[in-house]
C-alpha cells in the first residue's frame, strides 16, 4: 500500500482531470502514430521477457488507443514461450479481477466496458500472484511510480496479490511519464514503465 497519504477530496478531482485530459490525447493520435509506439512497446515488452526469462507473465488485452496495441497478449506468449504461461485478466462483477490462462493465437471475446477478456477457465483472483513478471495498463505514472488507471481500482486491488519483489511494469504512450499522479492510501504502485522509447525503471 502507498505510504502516502493525500486527501482523496483533492485526490480524486485531481485524477479525473489528468485522466480525462490523457484519454483524450490518446484518442486523438493518429492510427498510424498509435501502431508505430505499439510495435515499439511490443519490442521492448519482448526484450524484458526474454531478458528476465519468467516462466509465468500477467499481462492484459488492450482496448482502443491503450499502448501495446491488440495483438499484445500474442508478442507475450511468443516471447514467453511453450515452456511458460501468460495469464490476462477477467472483469469480476464486483470490478476485482479473475485471470485465465491464455494460448496463442486464441479468440478474446468482447466482454463488459469494452474489455477483450480470455475465454478459457478461471483460475481465481489470486492466481496473479503465480506471476513473475506483471504487465498493467496505466493512463499515467509518475517518477515515484503511482499509477493512474481507468478509475474502478481493479489493478490496485490485483496488485495487492502479486509477489514481493515480482516486477511490475506498466505500458504507457509518450508523454504519459508526469511530474505527479494524485496518490490516495490504496494506490499500489509499478515499479517500471515501458514507453515507445524503452524501459524505464522507477522509485517506488
Amino acid at each position: 500500500m502507498s505510504d502516502f497519504r493525500d486527501d482523496s477530496h483533492a485526490a480524486r478531482p485531481a485524477k479525473a482531470r489528468l485522466r480525462a485530459d490523457i484519454l483524450r490525447r490518446r484518442r486523438a493520435l493518429p492510427a498510424e502514430a498509435r501502431a508505430a509506439a505499439a510495435a515499439q512497446v511490443q519490442v521492448a515488452v519482448a526484450d524484458l521477457i526474454r531478458r528476465f526469462a519468467p516462466r509465468c507473465v500477467a499481462g492484459y488485452a488492450p482496448v482502443g488507443s491503450e499502448p501495446g496495441g491488440p495483438d499484445l497478449p500474442d508478442v507475450l506468449a511468443t516471447a514467453v514461450g511453450p515452456g511458460g504461461r501468460v495469464l490476462l485478466p477477467v472483469l469480476r462483477s464486483d470490478l476485482d479481477l479473475d485471470w485465465a490462462g491464455y494460448v496463442p493465437g486464441s479468440p478474446l471475446p468482447a466482454a463488459g466496458r469494452g474489455l477483450r477478456e480470455p475465454a478459457g477457465a478461471r483460475l481465481g483472483a489470486a492466481a496473479i500472484g503465480d506471476a513473475e513478471l506483471v504487465v498493467v495498463p496505466a493512463v499515467a505514472v509518475d517518477g515515484r511510480g503511482v499509477r493512474l488507471g481507468r478509475g474502478g481500482g481493479s489493478y490496485d486491488r490485483a496488485l495487492a496479490r502479486v509477489g514481493r519483489g515480482v516486477l511490475t511494469v506498466a505500458l504507457l504512450h509518450d508523454g504519459e511519464l508526469v511530474e505527479t499522479v494524485p496518490a490516495e492510501a490504496h494506490d499500489h504502485r509499478v515499479r517500471a514503465v515501458i514507453m515507445p522509447g524503452g524501459l524505464r525503471p522507477l522509485s517506488p
